[in-house]
């Protein structure tokens, strides 16, 4: 399904460049993973389960459905592209994501601080924090200008690499939503990991997702900018993931239907 195109390392950065191919295993990721994670999948098959058990006529039925039926299915680009980016993730590095922010949504418009992305993921035996970005831009630029600037990718993957108000409220997020539940343990892991590294040892991820023509421009020297910040024992990964489709065509692909 991928095929490297580029890759580097530069101090503690690694950067690589993927082509996905359209195929049948592409058509499956898309219309299971990416389109699971989503909708959030887990989080709506319980809700709707619980909220069944609270129908106890038939005219409570009805009137269930219709406030099921109103959902509205999600359809920016941008939203599509980090649901893809939590997927690939999770399929390729093993990420696991303990929490959709999808459920701190309070409306399609609302957007939230901090970090796109915010799981846990094995690194030599050792249960880390993962932080990160993700871009999504058909731009032809290269490199696309969601890199730069003060709200751009490495400016932002810089702060979370540096900034402890940051992490703070991060950890704050992701500790209430661990408590009680399967991931408290990994949570408390990757914590104390972190005190005891000095507050270093994270995993810092940018996922750039392109429609574009793979080039090492878009990575190489953002790579070079972000590793005078990254230092050990922290990790970083940037990514370009290329389509073999327009980024516009993300809602679309989610579907039922057959690619071709």
């Amino acid at each position: 399904m991928e095929t490297v195109q580029y890759s580097g390392v530069e101090g503690e950065v690694n950067w690589h460049g993927t082509y996905l191919e359209m195929s049948e295993e592409y058509s499956h990721f898309m219309q299971n993973d990416v389109a699971a994670r989503l909708h959030d999948q887990q989080g709506n098959d319980d809700f709707n389960a619980h909220l069944r058990g609270l129908a106890s006529t038939g005219f409570a039925q009805n009137s269930l459905g219709a406030i099921l039926a109103a959902e509205v299915t999600e359809q920016r680009d941008w939203a599509v592209g980090e649901a893809f980016a939590e997927a690939w993730l999770s399929k390729m590095h093993g990420v696991i994501w303990p929490w959709n922010l999808e459920r701190d949504k309070r409306t399609p418009q609302a957007s939230l601080p901090g970090a796109d992305l915010i799981g846990f993921i094995e690194i030599n035996n050792e249960t880390r924090l993962l932080i990160g970005e993700v871009k999504t831009s058909s731009d032809t630029d290269t490199p696309p200008n969601v890199m730069n600037g003060r709200t751009g990718m490495i400016h932002q993957l810089e702060k979370l690499a540096t900034d402890l108000s940051l992490i703070f409220q991060l950890l704050r997020w992701l500790q209430s939503r661990c408590k009680n539940t399967l991931y408290e343990k990994q949570f408390n892991a990757t914590v104390g990991l972190l005190l005891n590294s000095g507050n270093k040892s994270v995993a810092i991820f940018g996922i750039l997702i392109r429609d574009t023509t793979p080039c090492k421009k878009d990575l190489k020297a953002r790579a070079e900018t972000l590793a005078e910040t990254i230092e050990a024992p922290t990790n970083c990964l940037l990514q370009a993931i290329y389509l073999p489709h327009p980024i516009s065509s993300l809602p679309s692909l989610i579907s039922d239907r057959v690619l071709s």
